[in-house]
């Protein structure tokens, strides 16, 4: 099982957070791909406000999934996600070849320490 990639830019609790997926072929060109989804979720697999199996429409060799408010929401603490990407695409070594792949990222608690 591969390692998540762990992205070094935290989240902010409710705010907007942007995570860019790009796609590559086998010798490292840019591929644009067939169909897309993406779930995400807690580290105990739990789904996060929803968000399973949500389909890209219209996928291409790069895409920006914009995650917001309830997606961002933390219950008093830090807390860290994960975002998985199923994609297939065709290339010269067949067609509807599967891609999957993950990230995990912090949303930064903002409530304030009022003791």
């Amino acid at each position: 099982m591969a390692t998540p990639t762990l992205l070094t830019t935290h989240a902010k609790e409710r705010g907007t957070y942007v995570v860019t997926v790009a796609f590559t072929d086998e010798d490292g060109n840019a591929e644009d791909i067939k169909t897309l989804v993406w779930t995400l979720t807690d580290l105990d697999g739990n789904i996060i406000n929803s968000r399973e199996n949500v389909n890209v429409a219209t996928p291409g060799a790069s895409e920006d999934i914009v995650l917001s408010g309830a997606d961002l929401a933390t219950n008093g603490e830090d807390k860290t996600l994960e975002l998985t990407v199923e994609a297939t695409y065709d290339s010269a070594l067949g067609s509807d070849l599967p891609l999957h792949g993950s990230c995990r990222f912090v949303v930064d608690d903002l409530k304030a320490d009022v003791s």
